[in-house]
Parts: structure tokens; C-alpha cells; sequence
């Protein structure tokens, strides 16, 4: 088991994953008070039509749990960076919208998030490491994804 190649790689990117994000997190924090895990909802709110997801949508796309993205959200919310909205089709569901003030406050936090990315992860890969990387890694998450569609379905 020590000498597969595959568990060599697992175990370098459960330690690569843990520290990038580490670093990225205390940067964040240090440098714009601000956590990673509200950055990643910004910038998901950022990216979306109308700079807005359904709370669905947006636990599908950040990595915390539901009942944590709650909470996350609500003191997001409390500080004015996003807005919780009902929906006017379903009044069931709820949006999650990117306020002016969210928008601003990603746009001061981009610069320190990108500096790490490049520091601690891009810079390492020449183009054409950084082609199969990736490659593998969006295979990997794709199939995790469908996989977890699965398990998802009603049976």
C-alpha cells in the first residue's frame, strides 16, 4: 500500500488541500478580516445570473454543510453583504443575493485570495502540468458529483 503511486498522490493532496486552505484562510483573515468560507459565498453569489442562488443552489456549490451555510448566511447577511429574498414563484424558496456592499467587499479581498492561489498552488504548475491537474481533478470532482446525485435520488 506505501508503494502505490495512487495513494501517494491521495495522500499529497489531502496535505496540499489542508495547508493551501489553511494559508488561504489565515491570509484572508490577517490581511481584510475576512473569512474563506465568505469569500467562497461571495464569489459563487459573484458568478451567478442576477448575482443570486436559490440557499439550494448555494450549499450544492460551496463546501460546508446546509445547516452550516445557515448560519454562515445570516451573519453575512447581518453584515450587510448579502441579502436573504423570498422567492416571488415559491414561496417556499429562497434566494441569497450579492448586496453592493458584498460586491465591494470581494472586489477589496480578490487581490490577497489570487496572490495566495498563485503562491501556493499555480505557482508550482508549469502549463502543462497545470493541463493535466486539472484535467484529472475536474474528472475526479465530476464524478464525485454524479455520484453524489445518486445518492441524492429518492429510491
Amino acid at each position: 500500500m506505501a508503494d502505490d503511486p495512487r495513494m501517494h498522490a491521495w495522500r499529497g493532496f489531502l496535505e496540499a488541500h489542508a495547508r493551501v486552505v489553511s494559508l488561504l484562510e489565515d491570509d484572508l483573515q490577517r490581511e481584510k478580516g475576512l473569512p474563506l468560507t465568505w469569500y467562497d459565498v461571495l464569489v459563487q453569489l459573484q458568478e451567478a445570473p442576477d448575482r443570486r442562488l436559490r440557499m439550494t443552489e448555494l450549499a450544492r456549490r460551496v463546501l460546508i454543510s446546509k445547516s452550516g451555510l445557515t448560519r454562515l448566511v445570516d451573519r453575512m447577511a447581518a453584515a450587510g453583504l448579502v441579502e436573504r429574498c423570498l422567492d416571488d414563484h415559491d414561496r417556499r424558496g429562497r434566494w441569497v443575493e450579492l448586496t453592493d456592499a458584498g460586491f465591494e467587499r470581494l472586489r477589496d479581498a480578490a487581490p490577497v485570495h489570487l496572490r495566495g492561489v498563485r503562491e501556493y498552488f499555480t505557482g508550482e504548475l508549469d502549463p502543462g502540468a497545470a493541463n493535466v491537474v486539472g484535467e484529472v481533478l475536474w474528472r475526479i470532482a465530476k464524478k464525485a458529483e454524479a455520484a453524489l446525485g445518486e445518492r441524492e435520488r429518492p429510491r
